[in-house]
């Protein structure tokens, strides 16, 4: 496994939708364990592939390994993570704010409105699709967050409160950083 870099906010390709996968092989499985290295090494709960510059459809994610980004939540000490490839959002119901931050925003973190209730499917490393839930929890905001990755959109562009997020923004280096969603 190989820690990669991650591509930080104003970086092109975080902006592009991503490619799916279409052969599962050694070099997905590779990928996918470079990007769990990169995430737990980074303290993260999460990272899709565009935020280590490469743009095709794969999310890993342990929302159970402990994490101090997130205070308020009570995470376990063993590590689970999840890879998950070509993810998309089949059902989507409710509301609720999340506080959230991004590896490609460091130490930036402020409230958006996510699903309160999704369901999802994905293909794990050897191409089986599997179907899950999630509901009320960081696994649920988590799993939204790494999607709108792989589509080329950042928490920054549904902040609760854009004037909170731009103060964020500027006190945390990126105050001449534009980059705009996609139209």
């Amino acid at each position: 496994m190989t820690k990669k870099k991650i591509f930080k906010y104003g970086s092109e390709v975080l902006r592009r939708k991503s490619t799916p996968v279409k052969k599962f092989d050694k070099r997905i499985a590779k990928l996918a364990e470079d990007m769990i290295q990169t995430m737990y090494s980074a303290n993260g709960v999460g990272l899709a592939a565009p935020q280590i510059g490469v743009n095709q459809r794969i999310i890993v994610v342990d929302t159970e390994y402990s994490s101090d980004r997130y205070e308020n939540e009570k995470p376990a000490k063993a590590k689970n993570p999840l890879v998950m490839i070509n993810p998309e959002i089949t059902y989507m119901e409710g509301e609720m704010e999340s506080f959230e931050g991004c590896l490609s925003f460091p130490e930036v973190f402020f409230n958006v409105t996510r699903a309160k209730k999704i369901k999802f499917k994905f293909q794990d490393l050897k191409g089986l699709e599997h179907e899950m839930t999630a509901e009320e929890d960081l696994f649920c905001r988590c799993i939204q967050h790494e999607i709108d990755h792989l589509n080329g959109q950042l928490f920054v562009d549904i902040a609760e409160d854009k004037v909170i997020a731009r103060s964020e923004l500027d006190e945390h280096g990126f105050a001449n950083v534009d980059s705009q969603p996609l139209a």
